[in-house]
């Protein structure tokens, strides 16, 4: 049963995090209204591919909420009806949730893969609440864990419509991240609490230097995304072919970024040194220095090349990634601990 379930909680871990990867590649191609409404997209389900679809035609039908663009504002169909020789407003209300009204279909099927992904992630772990019923005799806590993931996948949902009315604002931005991170821990925890740990020892003060290492990650990630808005905003001003403009005139977040970037490697090689001198058996900590190195490259292409094609999804990325490892880690340390107390 555990075996099945862990197997279940994994799939909805990597649909989970190829939700993180497609909501990296929308903010690189910069595709976050390719669909201006929510859930569904110009009020289809299945979105246009031509802009023709969202023009006013003569004799054509339209069902309920489908949407069209007059006068660059969208317009949505009061209910089904067919269109005569001429067009008639009655027919119409104005789109009342935010003014955005362009059409880019290369943006659009971006955006709608991006939703597509997490329909299929909100199903997964669905199934996986429904299967957790089966450990609710023995361990009531991997029910109520498994079921506050479908309801964190939904008010995840609810951030994603947030965003897209309020026209991709920052903050809402990164509190939409900040969720799917802990959707991420809580299924991470749903994995790693239905194993049987074999084969790791613990040390003294392990636990509390990682724990350390692992908030100065979180710290880092919210850094990153400050500076990911720095960039945003500098995008608008300069334009995006002017990359080497990008990072011009940053201010401190940046710099703090950059700068503290080096403690988090310092400290995650002395966690790595204590676990192999020691021969602990927590082999995740070569990920994480393989992940942290990763993020450093990427990181610093990006400051002296110009942003190369693709480092800014791949630094997102590799970002969760490593706070997913990191995690793991944290959560077989804590249970070595508890064994060695016991």
């Amino acid at each position: 049963m555990q075996h099945h379930f862990r197997k279940i909680a994994k799939i909805a871990l990597v649909f989970v995090y190829l939700v993180i990867a497609a909501g990296a590649i929308v903010r690189m191609t910069g595709s976050g209204m390719g669909c201006p409404d929510w859930p569904k997209c110009f009020g289809y389900y299945i979105p246009p591919t031509e802009a023709t679809q969202l023009q006013w035609q003569p004799e054509r039908e339209f069902k309920k909420g489908q949407v069209i663009i007059v006068d660059q504002t969208l317009q949505v169909a009061n209910a089904d009806f067919k269109t005569a020789s001429e067009y008639d407003p009655q027919n119409w209300a104005p789109y009342t949730k935010h003014d955005y009204a362009l059409f880019n279909p290369w943006h659009t099927w971006i955006e709608f893969i991006n939703r597509l992904f997490g329909a299929l992630a909100g199903l997964a772990t669905l199934v996986l609440a429904i299967f957790s019923f089966r450990f609710w005799r023995h361990n009531k806590k991997i029910t109520l864990f498994s079921w506050l993931v479908v309801f964190g996948m939904g008010f995840q949902a609810w951030l994603g419509a947030t965003v897209v009315y309020s026209v991709l604002a920052p903050a809402k931005i990164t509190v939409h991240m900040v969720m799917a991170l802990l959707i991420v821990a809580l299924l991470i925890y749903l994995i790693h609490t239905t194993k049987n740990s074999q084969g790791l020892t613990y040390q003294k003060n392990l636990a509390k230097w990682l724990l350390m290492a692992f908030v100065a990650t979180m710290v880092q990630i919210i850094l990153g995304t400050q500076v990911r808005h720095f960039v945003d905003e500098q995008i608008d001003v300069v334009g995006e072919t002017a990359k080497h403009l990008w990072l011009s005139d940053v201010d401190w977040e940046f710099y703090v970024h950059r700068s503290f970037s080096i403690a988090i490697v310092v400290l995650n090689l002395f966690l790595g040194r204590q676990i192999w001198k020691h021969k602990l058996g927590f082999s995740k900590i070569n990920w994480v220095l393989i992940l942290i190195g990763i993020e450093i490259l990427t990181g610093v292409s990006m400051y002296y090349l110009d942003f190369p094609f693709a480092t800014q999804p791949v630094h997102l990325i590799i970002a969760s990634v490593l706070f997913g490892v990191q995690f793991y880690l944290v959560l077989e340390v804590f249970r070595a601990k508890k064994f060695v107390r016991a």
